[in-house]
């Protein structure tokens, strides 16, 4: 006797159907370029706020920490503490442009705005509008990384030839960054969930990263933790340009932002399918 072929409802096809389409890898194409170009033109009408906002943080950290408390510390590995500090400024500012805007802005757009329902309308793929967030949010850091090495460069704090495979650097870390922001944009219910990461995953990271003092300085077991942060791995990669020497295991490091970035995108892609499909 042959036993009964079950035939699944249509909802549980259906059902199964999602599940598979939320986990798939992705599918890029060309059509995130309109919603990356509306991003900019909206941008453009709050162009100098935003410059400000991104660039005068940092700048201010670096001048009060690096020539007040540069005066009492000297030199660090060998350098004047302002310009030690000058490096990781930079990939500091950049990470937290791209997080501000993968978080904050992207969240208004998403839930409170519902600009990515509107974009829905048009032949785009969700896909398409979280890699144009994703683009988007990394060229912000970029942006506010670029304007920190222009600032050093007016402080004379480094002429190095290397400092021009600094955006290289700078890029991968807005991409890091901007995936990591909408990993939490997409789990988010709303703007005060955001405290929460930067409470106990931002702020502890730029402590524990080296940007104002050599993670070797740590306790063995913390300082193992912290060389495997992503802005720990960005800085360790971009301060030795600033010092006019090339990083050691250079391919090895970026190789591990490339791979925190596309990573990041991958669960931010999942989480924002989920998200949507509910």
């Amino acid at each position: 006797m042959t036993s009964p072929v079950i035939v699944p409802r249509p909802d549980e096809r259906a059902t199964r159907s999602v599940r598979a389409s939320v986990w798939r890898l992705p599918s890029p194409s060309l059509r995130f370029v309109p919603v990356f170009r509306r991003n900019l033109l909206v941008w453009r009408k709050l162009a100098a706020a935003s410059l400000i906002g991104n660039i005068l943080d940092p700048l201010i950290t670096l001048v009060a920490f690096g020539y007040g408390l540069g005066r009492m510390i000297g030199a660090v590995d060998g350098v004047p503490y302002i310009v030690y500090l000058f490096a990781g400024s930079i990939l500091w500012s950049s990470a937290m442009a791209a997080t501000f805007e993968g978080m904050y802005s992207a969240y208004s757009r998403m839930a409170v705005q519902r600009t990515w329902e509107s974009l829905l309308n048009a032949p785009l793929e969700l896909d398409d509008i979280v890699i144009a967030e994703w683009l988007w949010c990394a060229a912000k850091g970029v942006l506010s990384g670029v304007a920190i090495i222009g600032v050093g460069l007016a402080l004379g704090l480094s002429r190095e030839w290397t400092l021009l495979l600094l955006p290289v650097v700078i890029v991968l870390t807005g991409l890091t960054f901007s995936a990591m922001a909408l990993i939490v944009n997409a789990i988010a219910r709303g703007y005060d969930f955001f405290t929460y990461y930067f409470t106990l995953v931002v702020s502890p990271m730029v402590f524990l990263s080296g940007v104002y003092y050599p993670v070797d300085g740590l306790p063995d077991a913390l300082a193992a933790v912290a060389r495997l942060l992503p802005l720990s791995v960005a800085v360790e990669l971009a301060r030795p340009l600033v010092f006019g020497r090339w990083p050691e295991h250079a391919p090895v490091l970026a190789a591990i932002l490339l791979t925190y970035g596309l990573g990041g995108l991958y669960v931010a892609l999942v989480l924002t399918r989920r998200r949507f499909t509910r």
